[in-house]
């Protein structure tokens, strides 16, 4: 690749606590940033486009109504690639994220412009038990799909992406756009041969921090993501096993 352009993308849906915060934190390490107001409720929006008029390196775009996580990073991943830029972070706008790993992350990303450079999370103790159980069984999944232990950590928000296989990617197969999008788009990647490179950083749990994940809805979602995956794997088994007998 011969430049490498980093820009932020910041979905959210009703974050508005912190999110002035993150917006800032990013814009101290040198990134313009993309904000994606995925159909949240008045008090966000209003937040949202206060921090748009007071920073001439923030992009605003709105979904009127809510998509999901993915389907609005990918709005901002379109945007960014039609300003010219080569790679995207992706980052949670709740503040659970340590910043402070974020000059490592653009780091590797400058020097691995062909991989996808992920925060690999460490846990406090104020990770609920029941999301520590979903995150395992996820971990053990994706190992299975991707018959590689190289992707410790399939779920985590904070990310740098090369836009132009993430891209090809999402608009070739079948990637979730909801709370299935993060590991489903990796696993994907991953199959076409992107490496991931992960960098051990920091996750909290704030105690007023605003959920939107719906236990029933998206574990739901979740689940027939990893079942798509697995015979994804068997037929992607099958087709090199008789390419390699051609």
């Amino acid at each position: 690749m011969s430049s490498f352009s980093l820009c932020a993308i910041i979905p959210t849906l009703n974050h508005y606590k912190v999110l002035n915060k993150v917006v800032q934190e990013v814009l101290n390490a040198g990134l313009p940033v993309i904000i994606v107001d995925d159909g949240s409720d008045k008090i966000t929006a209003d937040t949202v486009d206060q921090i748009g008029l007071e920073n001439a390196q923030v992009t605003v775009l709105r979904h009127e109504a809510n998509r999901g996580k993915g389907a609005a990073f990918l709005t901002g991943l379109q945007h960014a690639k039609a300003a010219g830029h080569s790679h995207a972070l992706q980052i949670d706008a709740d503040g659970q994220h340590d910043l402070k790993d974020l000059p490592n992350l653009i780091s590797s990303a400058r020097d691995n412009p062909n991989c996808l450079v992920t925060a690999k999370p460490v846990y406090d103790s104020s990770m609920p038990l029941g999301r520590k159980i979903g995150r395992w069984f996820t971990h053990v999944c994706v190992w299975v799909e991707t018959l590689s232990f190289k992707i410790t950590d399939s779920m985590c928000g904070f990310r740098i992406y090369p836009i132009a296989p993430t891209l090809d990617v999402i608009s070739e197969e079948k990637v979730g756009q909801r709370m299935d999008f993060d590991t489903s788009v990796m696993v994907r990647l991953f199959w076409r041969g992107i490496s991931v490179i992960e960098i051990p950083s920091k996750v909290i749990y704030p105690e007023d921090n605003t959920s939107n994940f719906d236990v029933v809805k998206d574990n739901i979602l979740i689940t027939r993501m990893h079942t798509r995956l697995v015979f994804g794997m068997l037929l992607r088994l099958i087709t090199l096993r008789l390419g390699a007998k051609a």
